[in-house]
């Protein structure tokens, strides 16, 4: 089903990967009244997992391009809530980030604004969100971003 937030994504030449399967025993979102929340989404391509580090061996670029990924992951799980209906989508109410980096990294929200400048760009308000910006010393399977969020829907 196309809707006006799958259009938006088509004119930027995006489009929403499937829904990636949890790794370990957890679901991918939960419903309770009108939020979704859904579990942390990682920096992935059709390719495979985006891994790095900050500070290391990535960019704060880098970084953001994989933020950006996490934001398309994380539309998805919405979608998959919404029964495929994404004009049930009414706003992005919190993310929280977390960037692979190292201990002297302090470019965190740099990093994460790939997924919120995206979601921004995307829905407008409704994208507007509260948000965390963490650094990780690792996390699963050396990826170099992990992003979940809180959605309103209707």
């Amino acid at each position: 089903m196309t809707n006006a937030i799958e259009t938006r994504l088509a004119e930027l030449g995006l489009a929403l990967p499937d829904s990636p399967a949890p790794q370990a025993n957890y679901v991918p979102y939960v419903i309770s009244g009108n939020l979704v929340f859904v579990s942390g989404q990682v920096s992935m391509t059709a390719d495979g997992l985006v891994k790095g580090v900050l500070g290391d061996n990535m960019t704060v670029e880098e970084g953001a391009a994989a933020a950006k990924l996490c934001a398309l992951s994380l539309l998805s799980q919405v979608r998959a809530a919404c029964d495929g209906d994404l004009s049930r989508l009414k706003r992005v109410v919190k993310l929280t980030g977390f960037v692979n980096s190292t201990s002297d990294f302090g470019d965190q929200p740099k990093v994460i604004n790939g997924c919120s400048d995206l979601l921004v760009e995307v829905l407008g308000d409704a994208g507007r969100h509260s948000r965390s910006a963490v650094s990780a010393g690792a996390l699963p399977f050396g990826v170099a971003v992990e992003i979940e969020g809180i959605f309103e829907i209707a």
